[in-house]
């Protein structure tokens, strides 16, 4: 099911302002993987373009690193938090069930004008955040917005499984949109967003939930861990990211030669390369940064704008596009006039 953002009204204009991100300092290289499960730094890097990933410490949690990435994106733009009247944080590894890792980030911030929730999209996360903020903003019920992404995805890996083990790692990302009140002012043009529950089994966490409480009994079986059939994912991922992509690209009303930089999800560099080919975008204008973090979940393209952002690879005036997929199946997209 795909939800379009063609509404039977003039939406207010709403514009990124500021961006932030953050990477615990632990390095887990291809080479210490060597030494925990049967695989190599060749067959990781042939199959997935990862070099290392970050691994957040015992006690740093996700909101810990939710909110570093919100300080950051705050700083960025050049507010304060008391600024912000609504907070979304995307993630599937929140700090505790109930309440919502955004109530711990807006308490850390001090954001005590802002309502504060979580959603749950997996790697298509950051851009549900992102189309739920604009829908916020762009009919009138909030001004200034903080959503973020961040995933503390070691404690979700079964580290004795080398299909999966080798792609994730931790970090989070974070963005601040407000209403685009200034002529001059950059936009998000069009968002695309669509969901496949049929496709459920893909990719998934399967234990841990009410449909399957961890208990004494099925510990050992270790279902509170992602697991995940890569043949398939790879497919459909290219396929709806493909897709999605071209749909906000038509909506704003842009080409392919427009796009300055095309930011993808951060899962895998064959699924990267696919699209972008599909798309007939050079490679030298899709932003590749997985090699050091490997899939971060719905942290990986929070994590990417806000590195692109400050690395100057896309400029005021400049259109980007945004597009990722994770499981449900769901994917997402976005048009962005920087």
């Amino acid at each position: 099911m795909e939800a379009t953002s063609d509404t039977p009204f003039k939406r207010l204009p709403v514009t990124i302002i500021g961006t932030g991100s953050y990477v615990p300092e632990r390095r887990l290289t291809n080479a210490d993987l060597e030494k925990m499960v049967e695989t190599s730094n060749e067959w990781i890097i042939e199959r997935t373009g990862i070099q290392e990933r970050r691994i957040a410490a015992p006690g740093e949690f996700t909101s810990h690193m939710g909110t570093k990435a919100a300080e950051r994106a705050l700083e960025n733009a050049g507010i304060t938090a008391e600024d912000l009247d609504l907070i979304i944080v995307a993630t599937v590894t929140p700090d505790t069930f109930t309440p919502a890792t955004a109530c711990y980030i807006q308490n850390n911030l001090g954001a005590k004008n802002a309502i504060a929730f979580d959603i749950s999209a997996a790697c298509s996360g950051f851009m549900y955040a992102m189309k739920t903020a604009v829908q916020f903003i762009g009919t009138g019920q909030a001004k200034t917005a903080l959503i973020i992404a961040a995933e503390k995805l070691s404690t979700v890996v079964n580290w004795e499984d080398r299909s999966t083990c080798v792609l994730f790692g931790d970090g989070s990302g974070a963005a601040i949109l407000r209403l685009g009140d200034q002529p001059d002012d950059g936009a998000i043009l069009a968002t695309d967003i669509g969901t496949d529950g049929s496709l459920h089994d893909l990719l998934r966490i399967p234990g841990g939930g009410s449909a399957c409480p961890i208990t004494p009994e099925n510990a050992h079986e270790r279902l509170a861990t992602l697991a995940m059939r890569g043949n398939e994912t790879f497919r459909h991922a290219v396929l709806h990211m493909k897709a999605a992509a071209e749909t906000v690209i038509k909506r704003a009303g842009l080409t392919p030669d427009d796009i300055a930089l095309i930011i993808p999800h951060q899962a895998n560099l064959r699924i990267i390369d696919a699209v972008a080919q599909r798309l007939r975008i050079p490679q030298e204008r899709v932003f590749v940064n997985l090699q050091k973090y490997g899939n971060t979940s719905a942290a990986a393209c929070a994590i990417a704008l806000d590195e692109a952002h400050r690395e100057g690879r896309f400029k005021k005036g400049d259109h980007i596009i945004i597009v990722t997929f994770g499981a449900g199946l769901t994917w997402a997209a976005a048009a962005i006039r920087w």
